[in-house]
């Protein structure tokens, strides 16, 4: 497979949308950007990008030059006189290709780094959404259960009223007062559950635990066309961790580029100066030599022996077979992206029809059985006990708490998949909003 011209039409293909969808609700979208902002995993990402690409400069310079100073003890006597100190400057130079390589490696473990960060601010968002959801599912839980009190209150003045006219029993009183009682501990449930999804929230955003969030309206649901071939293409294009594995595939390419380059030898350029002291015996002072006292100036060029070829040749494997190893995990990674989308497309497509199914024939349902009861149990002649009144109360309580949930979940849902595509999911207009 060809890893650079796969890697180069993924950049080149269009984008799938924005990253993360809001479905227009600015208070999520303040979250978001808040989040991205302030969370500690987010910056502590973009800080391990950013410091990795500070190794760039250093492994393309040249190794730092070498001075070296000598002074003889006891100069060395020479013809034109002894030589008292002796001054080197030395310079490595890695063969051709050398640096330029390292520096790439150094380039793709960065870009690795960009792609973790890029992939910690989408699980952030993620992890918001569902927090956000789940608070937006327990405000209306809670709306939704103090509506079903009200109706219990009602239903208990109609009690009283036939126990009055003496055609109803205390007894029905008492059982609509214990069914409001469980309402009353049903709402105290609720609350818990929202100062548990209000911690998480501000836990993402950087805040303090106990920081009160605002009533959520729950957003509308959109409607949701599943396309598992376009979806699975978008994870492919998009998806941080399919890039960041991909760059690890090109890093280990260019690992492998260098450690065929390791063998070659280095290169080592010297410059010397040795200071000569003329000569100062009788000899030298009555006849001096030719260059009496004349200082001495050397160049030398050395190279490395790369003499154990076992050595290198190990590292050449290695640095195959972590090739290898990258290009399989990259495999793995799409395969994953794959199950991911699968996995949550059919969610969405199931909670969808679910919630299709309670909008139009089970909510409908269970509040004309409601009216009609109600209706049967004001009259005084009615056979309808306290007994089918409540069941009549609890099948339309339980239908729309159920539809909340629903709803609910498939916005989990939808974040979801767009965790696992990497782009915003394509939804279409919203449904109306449910009471």
């Amino acid at each position: 497979m060809n890893w650079k011209l796969a890697f180069g039409l993924m950049l080149a293909a269009p984008a799938y949308g924005e990253p993360y969808s809001t479905n227009g609700d600015a208070l999520l979208a303040g979250y978001i950007a808040e989040a991205l902002d302030r969370n500690p995993g987010v910056r502590e990402s973009f800080a391990q990008y950013r410091a990795a690409l500070q190794r760039l400069p250093q492994v393309a310079a040249l190794p730092d030059p070498m001075l070296e100073l000598t002074q003889f003890a006891r100069a060395p006597e020479t013809r034109v006189g002894p030589q008292t100190t002796a001054l080197g400057v030395s310079q490595r130079f890695p063969w051709f290709g050398k640096l330029n390589d390292r520096k790439q490696v150094a380039a793709k473990e960065a870009a690795v780094l960009a792609r973790n960060h890029e992939a910690a601010k989408a699980e952030v968002v993620r992890r918001l959404k569902l927090a956000y959801y789940d608070l937006a599912y327990v405000d209306r839980a809670m709306r939704i259960t103090a509506q079903d009190l009200d109706l219990l209150d009602h239903f208990e003045t109609l009690a009283q009223a036939r126990y009055a006219q003496g055609v109803g029993l205390q007894q029905a009183a008492v059982k609509l007062q214990a069914e409001i009682t469980r309402g009353l501990n049903n709402l105290e449930t609720l609350r818990r559950q929202r100062t548990d999804a209000e911690a998480v929230l501000n836990k993402l955003r950087d805040r303090r635990a106990d920081e009160p969030a605002p009533q959520i309206e729950f957003p509308p649901v959109p409607e949701a066309s599943v396309d598992f071939e376009a979806l699975h293409e978008a994870a492919r294009q998009h998806r941080p961790e399919i890039a960041a594995v991909f760059e690890r595939v090109e890093g280990a390419e260019k690992r492998l580029h260098l450690a065929r380059r390791e063998h070659l030898p280095d290169v080592t350029v010297s410059a010397g100066f040795i200071n000569v002291r003329g000569r100062r015996d009788l000899a030298g002072r009555h006849s001096p030599p030719d260059g009496n006292g004349k200082n001495i100036y050397s160049l030398t060029v050395g190279i490395d022996l790369p003499i154990s070829r076992r050595k290198y040749d190990a590292g050449v494997l290695e640095a195959t077979e972590r090739l290898i190893a990258s290009k399989q995990r990259y495999r793995e990674t799409v395969n994953e992206a794959g199950l991911s989308v699968r996995s949550v497309g059919f969610r969405l497509q199931t909670i969808r029809r679910q919630i299709d199914l309670f909008e139009s024939a089970l909510l409908p349902q269970a509040e004309q059985a409601l009216r009609s009861t109600e209706a049967a149990y004001a009259t005084a002649t009615a056979t309808v006990g306290v007994l089918d009144l409540l069941d009549s109360e609890r099948m339309l309580l339980e239908v729309r708490l159920g539809l909340a949930r629903l709803q609910s979940d498939f916005m989990k849902s939808l974040a979801e998949m767009e965790r696992a595509i990497g782009a915003a999911f394509p939804a279409g207009k919203p449904d109306k909003e449910q009471p």
